[in-house]
């Protein structure tokens, strides 16, 4: 499938294309070159090492054991 550039460098991501990775409008990309100079396209965040996915992968796995008054006490220094 083959599309046109525009004169300010945009393209149609084909629909088969943007269904199989997922893509919404507002979704951040990374275009690369491989050796053989093929375009790769990507969606950003996809890699494991991207900041969302380490924050999401933490999300609700802290067992905090504190109340909030018993903490406010203990910053305080009450006794």
């Amino acid at each position: 499938m083959s599309t046109t550039m525009t004169l300010k460098g945009q393209v149609t991501i084909p629909k088969h294309i943007r269904d199989s990775l997922g893509l919404k409008p507002g979704a951040q990309l990374d275009f690369a070159v491989n050796r053989d100079g093929d375009v790769v396209l990507q969606r950003t965040g996809t890699s494991p090492t991207s900041k969302a996915d380490r924050f999401e992968a933490a999300r609700g796995k802290a067992d905090v054991k504190w109340r909030t008054h018993e903490l406010m006490a203990l910053l305080r220094g009450d006794d």
